[in-house]
C-alpha cells in the first residue's frame, strides 16, 4: 500500500534554553547507535542500522503529555511522515520520519525529564532533513488558519493542508522504515477492481505558457539559463523563478521577469527541488545537502558549480530570493 505523506508540526522553541540543548544533543550532534545498544532492543537498533548504515541519526521525542494528551496524535504518525520544527513564530527545521519506537530510558539519557518528570519516551528518528526560515504568518495565510493559531502541541495536519504545504515547500521523500506489504491482498485488491483504469486529466490550462516561452526562445535554439548549453527548443522549457502555484495572478502575468529557460537535461530539475539557487547578482548556490545524492552532486559539479548567470536582473530578484526563502534546501540550522 503507497503511504501518502501528512505533515507534523512539531513545537521546539529553541529561544527556551532546554528545548536548545536537546536541538544541539540530538539534531547537530546525531545519536550513534552503538552508544545506546544497552537499552535499545535488538529490532529497533536493526531496523536504524539499515536505515542508517553510518550508524547514527538526528533523533527527537514526544512526551505522552497530561492524561495521555499527546499518544492519539503519536499514533496517527508514520515514518514517511514529514515534520516541521516551529518555534518563535518560525518554521526553521524539517526532514522526513524515518522511524518510529517508545523507549522511555533511552529517552531519559538522551534528554532527561521536564518538570512533571515526563520524558520525551515516544522517539523518532529523521532523514532528509534541511533547513527553513519560514515565517509561521505565511503558513496560517496559506492553510487558511485563524491569524492567531499557535502550534502548541504536536499535530498532524490533513492531506490536503499537507499537499499544500508540500506545494510550498518542494519536500523531497527520504529513507524510512517500509510498511510490511500483503502481497495476496494487493493483488486481490487489483483482481476486484472493477472502475475505470484510464481516466482524463483536467488541470488549469496554463493559458501564459505558450506565450512566456515564445517571449523567451528566440529562434529555433536558445541558452539555458542555469548551464549556458545552446539547445533545440524542444529541450527547453519556460520554467517559473518562483513556483507557480504560489504566484499571484500578477506575478503570472509578469512575463518578463517570472520565468527562464532551463533544460530538460538536468538543470530544470536539480533548480525545481532546491538543490542549486541563484543569489544576488547572478551567482549559482549550491545546496549542502546535494552531497547526499552521489550523481547530482556530479551534474552539478560539471555543468553548474561556479557559474553566474546573465539571466539574473533586479527585476527578476524578488522572484530568486522567493526560491532561495521556500525551495533551495539549506543545512539545518546549528
Amino acid at each position: 500500500m503507497i503511504h501518502v505523506m501528512r505533515i507534523v508540526m512539531q513545537p521546539a522553541r529553541r529561544s527556551e534554553k532546554d528545548v536548545d540543548q536537546h536541538y544541539q544533543d540530538t539534531i547537530v550532534s546525531p545519536v550513534v547507535f552503538d552508544e545506546h545498544a544497552d537499552i535499545l532492543d535488538a529490532s529497533t537498533i536493526d531496523q536504524l542500522k539499515q536505515l542508517f548504515p553510518d550508524g547514527q541519526a538526528q533523533m527527537w521525542g514526544v512526551v505522552p503529555g497530561k492524561r495521555n494528551v499527546n499518544v492519539s496524535r503519536i499514533r496517527k504518525m508514520s515514518p514517511g511522515d514529514w515534520v516541521f520544527f516551529s518555534g518563535d513564530k518560525r518554521v526553521y527545521f524539517g526532514g522526513t520520519i524515518a522511524l518510529m519506537w517508545r523507549n522511555k530510558e533511552m529517552a531519559t539519557r538522551l534528554w532527561g525529564t521536564d518538570h512533571a518528570g515526563s520524558t520525551w519516551e515516544y522517539m523518532y528518528a529523521l532523514s532528509g532533513t534541511r533547513g527553513f526560515d519560514i515565517p509561521l504568518e505565511e503558513i496560517r495565510t496559506l492553510l487558511g488558519w485563524n491569524p492567531n493559531r499557535n502550534i502548541m502541541g504536536i499535530s498532524l495536519l490533513s492531506e490536503e493542508e499537507s499537499d499544500t504545504l508540500q506545494t510550498l515547500l518542494t519536500l523531497d521523500t527520504a529513507t524510512a522504515a517500509l510498511e510490511p506489504v500483503d502481497t495476496a491482498q494487493e493483488e486481490a485488491a487489483v483482481a476486484a477492481f472493477d472502475g475505470q483504469l484510464e481516466r482524463t486529466a483536467r488541470r488549469a490550462h496554463r493559458g501564459e505558457q505558450a506565450a512566456l516561452k515564445r517571449r523567451l526562445l528566440h529562434g529555433a535554439s536558445s541558452q539555458c539559463a542555469l548551464c549556458g548549453r545552446t539547445l533545440p527548443g524542444a529541450f527547453l522549457i519556460a520554467a517559473h523563478i518562483k513556483k507557480r502555484a504560489m504566484c499571484s495572478d500578477d506575478e503570472k502575468r509578469d512575463l518578463a521577469n517570472i520565468a527562464m529557460l532551463a533544460c530538460t537535461f538536468g538543470c530544470d530539475a536539480v533548480y525545481e527541488h532546491g538543490y542549486v539557487t541563484v543569489t544576488p547578482g547572478g551567482a549559482i548556490a549550491v545546496s549542502p545537502l546535494v552531497d547526499e545524492i552521489p550523481e547530482v552532486a556530479a551534474y552539478i559539479q560539471e555543468r553548474l558549480a561556479s557559474r553566474t548567470i546573465a539571466w539574473w536582473t533586479p527585476g527578476r530578484e524578488p522572484y530568486y530570493l522567493w526560491h532561495r526563502a521556500h525551495t533551495f534546501k539549506e543545512a539545518p540550522p546549528a
